[in-house]
């Protein structure tokens, strides 16, 4: 007769196998933000101005004539408002006392997790919508306006509706008809901002546009195959155009019927309340946290930049 052996299907107090660790693959990644110089609001509608120099003139003067005077022309002074950004979290003592896997103490385990989705979401609305400001009152929220909102110089609608907003930062800009990403429209926003005085230097897409750009002829010129080390090379991170080379950055969480040509020094966020943690009265078996912060956009002067508008996504 043939022994039974001692296995692990009738076997009680085996442990676990639990790794300690958890593998999160939501994207975190905000180049917009992470790329603004940062500056600080002191006021939920933050302002600054811009100015220009006269027309290049070709008159000369007389010898011996009179000095001509003419007043100065006035700055400019734009605005955006401030808008808050908030995350909480609730634990309750038990949780927190009990043996956890891949992280130690709970809460600041959700902290930080609360604070990586405050991050993306301000990248999402500084870049990933159409949307104008709004001061806000007691039952509405203020909200600031987005990088598209501000462009009206140097920028290249769809047909049909395709327009570019009526009043920048206080109007949204008009969806068109969606088309094709040309290195045609591309160049022609690249020339727009150099004759307005720009020079840009990142150029920042949705996935599908960022393709549509590696797939434009000058890079299709380019050797791909490198026979060495067996690799197919078949992508571009920087565009080199007549005025300069520009760092293509692709974003999960801009606009992806939109891609930004832009100087990067000529757009901040200014921030009137950093990232900040702090406690909720306690209720009862539980600890309770808000996260929060308060920030605007700062587009010190739009003709620095341009967007193309209304492309097709996939």
């Amino acid at each position: 007769m043939t022994a039974t052996s001692t296995d692990t299907y009738d076997q009680i107090g085996i442990r676990e196998d639990l790794v300690d660790m958890i593998w999160d693959v939501s994207p975190t990644e905000t180049p917009f933000i992470s790329n603004a110089p940062k500056t600080k609001a002191k006021q939920t509608y933050h302002e600054w101005q811009t100015d220009s120099l006269a027309s290049v003139s070709n008159t000369t003067a007389i010898e011996g004539a009179d000095a001509s005077f003419a007043p100065a022309a006035a700055s400019t002074r734009l605005g955006n408002y401030t808008e808050i950004l908030t995350k909480t979290v609730i634990i309750s003592g038990t949780l927190e006392a009990t043996d956890r896997a891949g992280r130690d103490r709970e809460m600041a385990y959700q902290e930080i997790k609360r604070g990586k989705e405050i991050k993306r979401d301000m990248e999402s609305n500084v870049c990933g919508i159409n949307n104008a400001y709004a001061a806000g009152n007691a039952t509405t929220r203020r909200e600031s306006a987005s990088y598209t909102t501000w462009c009206t110089t140097n920028t290249s609608n769809g047909a049909g509706a395709g327009a570019d907003p009526t009043t920048i930062g206080s109007t949204a800009a008009t969806d068109g008809t969606q088309r094709a990403f040309t290195e045609t429209l591309l160049g022609t926003v690249i020339d727009s901002i150099f004759n307005s005085g720009g020079n840009p230097n990142i150029i920042m897409a949705g996935s599908f546009n960022k393709r549509a750009l590696t797939g434009f002829s000058g890079n299709a010129d380019e050797v791909k195959h490198n026979n060495e080390s067996q690799k197919v090379i078949n992508a571009v991170s920087m565009y080199v155009s007549d005025y300069g080379t520009l760092k293509v950055v692709p974003n999960r969480f801009s606009r992806s019927r939109d891609v930004l040509v832009y100087e990067s020094s000529f757009w901040a966020i200014a921030m009137l309340r950093d990232m900040q943690s702090f406690d909720i009265a306690k209720v009862g078996d539980s600890s309770r946290k808000q996260m929060l912060c308060e920030y605007t956009l700062e587009a010190r002067n739009e003709a620095s930049s341009g967007i193309i508008r209304d492309l097709t996504t996939s």
